[in-house]
């Protein structure tokens, strides 16, 4: 069951908690090496701790999605410690989400930045390496805000739909040799609520949160099915919600 995930090179964004740290823990335990990004390093440090004392490689580099630059060094140092990028996860998001009256206008610049911008430096960054190498793969978490919109998630919920717009026509570009998966997580147990500068709307998504949201590792295991599959099999999108979301 590990052998698709065993040995691989896996880069990781958005990885200091949440989603990105659970489908970390996961993928060194089933073999993978790691490379580590995100902005919070003191986290970062922690994890690599957890992971090696565990037997497993990982290493980190302080990363922000929003800096081209972050993602070239995050896919220089996957080539420079252990020869080769197979995976590139682009897991980082801001979900700064308000009503449109609110008028924040700086977070929506940072969700675009973050949420669309950073998919397209990863992109940037890992596609050369991906094609000189011959192979490579791209796993993106959006949202089910990517299907679905309702009041307040207006901006984020359409830096999602250009997330799966962007990746199918990744997928469609991307030949026999690069591989495409798109992630949207439902309702998931993480800090997604403290990123709201909207006292009502961060209380709203606490209680649903907490009332009905599953783990992150629900998605690392979604994250890891992809991963693991043969080289000729390509999982292109994967919906994973709390049974009981609407």
């Amino acid at each position: 069951m590990n052998a698709g995930i065993d040995g691989k090179v896996v880069a990781i964004t958005g990885a200091s908690s949440g989603i990105g740290e659970a489908t970390a823990l996961l993928l060194a335990a089933r073999g993978a090496r790691l490379v580590l990004g995100a902005r919070r390093s003191d986290r970062l440090t922690d994890l690599v701790g957890r992971i090696t004392e565990a037997g497993a490689e990982a290493v980190y580099i302080r990363t922000d999605v929003t800096r081209r630059e972050d993602l070239h060094a995050l896919v220089g140092l996957a080539r420079e410690r252990f020869g080769r990028l197979d995976v590139l996860v682009s897991n980082a998001g801001s979900g700064a989400i308000s009503p449109l009256d609110d008028l924040r206008v700086d977070e929506w610049d940072q969700m675009v930045d973050v949420n669309i911008k950073g998919v397209l430096h990863g992109i940037g960054a890992a596609l050369p390496v991906f094609r000189a190498q011959g192979s490579g793969h791209f796993v993106t978490t959006a949202s089910t805000a990517a299907f679905r919109v309702v009041p307040a998630m207006a901006v984020y919920a359409g830096t999602k739909f250009a997330v799966r717009a962007i990746c199918e026509g990744l997928r469609q570009e991307a030949g026999d040799s690069v591989r495409v998966t798109t992630v949207s997580p439902g309702q998931v147990h993480t800090e997604f609520a403290e990123a709201s500068s909207n006292p009502e709307i961060r209380a709203r998504i606490t209680q649903t949160r907490d009332r009905l949201a599953i783990p992150p590792e629900a998605i690392a295991r979604a994250i890891a099915f992809a991963i693991e599959q043969p080289a000729e099999v390509d999982v292109n999108e994967i919906v994973v919600r709390p049974t009981a979301q609407v």
